[in-house]
């Protein structure tokens, strides 16, 4: 089992995603949004929120750290991750945007119990680091999301750099870093089942 410390969140680290989301993909500074500990969950399902009616799936990968630091650079950056996931990024978009349009922070529409169903921890000892490879989900065999791990904005390596910056990393640390095109809401009674190449998949059933 891996002991989990804080969740960290890229956003629009994909050009499409980012147009899909109504915004500029062009290379800005990247931004990171957090997530609770205990709103990982590996048991394969996703209990439906209350208070939304509007609830997306997002394909991610995963990275979990053994160690950490301040101000650690790109080079070392590899040196502080234990291993990836495949992982889903669960949002109430309704509140969301809702926060959006007032200003306010996200945690209503990202920071809600089991939003981050995550599959197995493979170590990079095992399968290397994955910096390219497809990523997908399929929504009741029907596929909605499709892209490339070497479509990210911000790699891996400048991610852990940025956040190093403003935030002390640590053992049991995970970042999520970022989805591609295709978001959509889901329903009770859904199937997803997500894949990346090079790392595994998951399945998780909404309820």
């Amino acid at each position: 089992m891996f002991p989990l410390r804080r969740v960290y969140c890229i956003g629009r680290n994909y050009a499409a995603h980012a147009r899909e989301m109504g915004h500029d993909p062009e290379r800005e500074p990247p931004f990171f949004f957090q997530k609770n500990p205990d709103d990982i969950c590996a048991d394969g399902v996703f209990p439906f929120p209350e208070l939304s009616n509007d609830v997306h799936f997002e394909i991610e990968m995963a990275v979990f750290l053994s160690a950490g630091g301040m101000n650690i650079s790109e080079a070392d950056a590899e040196s502080c991750i234990f291993g990836y996931a495949v992982a889903l990024d669960m949002t109430r978009r309704d509140l969301q945007g809702q926060a959006k349009k007032l200003g306010r922070p996200w945690e209503v529409g990202k920071s809600f119990a089991q939003s981050a169903p995550a599959g197995p921890v493979y170590p990079a000892k095992n399968i290397g680091h994955p910096r390219s490879g497809e990523i997908s989900l399929d929504q009741n065999g029907v596929r909605r999301q499709t892209g490339d791990l070497s479509q990210m904005i911000w790699s891996v390596n400048e991610q852990i750099c940025t956040l190093s910056r403003y935030f002390t990393l640590a053992p049991g640390d995970v970042i999520l870093t970022g989805t591609p095109a295709g978001v959509g809401a889901v329903s009770r009674g859904d199937l997803l089942c997500g894949r990346i190449a090079g790392v595994g998949e998951i399945e998780v059933k909404v309820v």
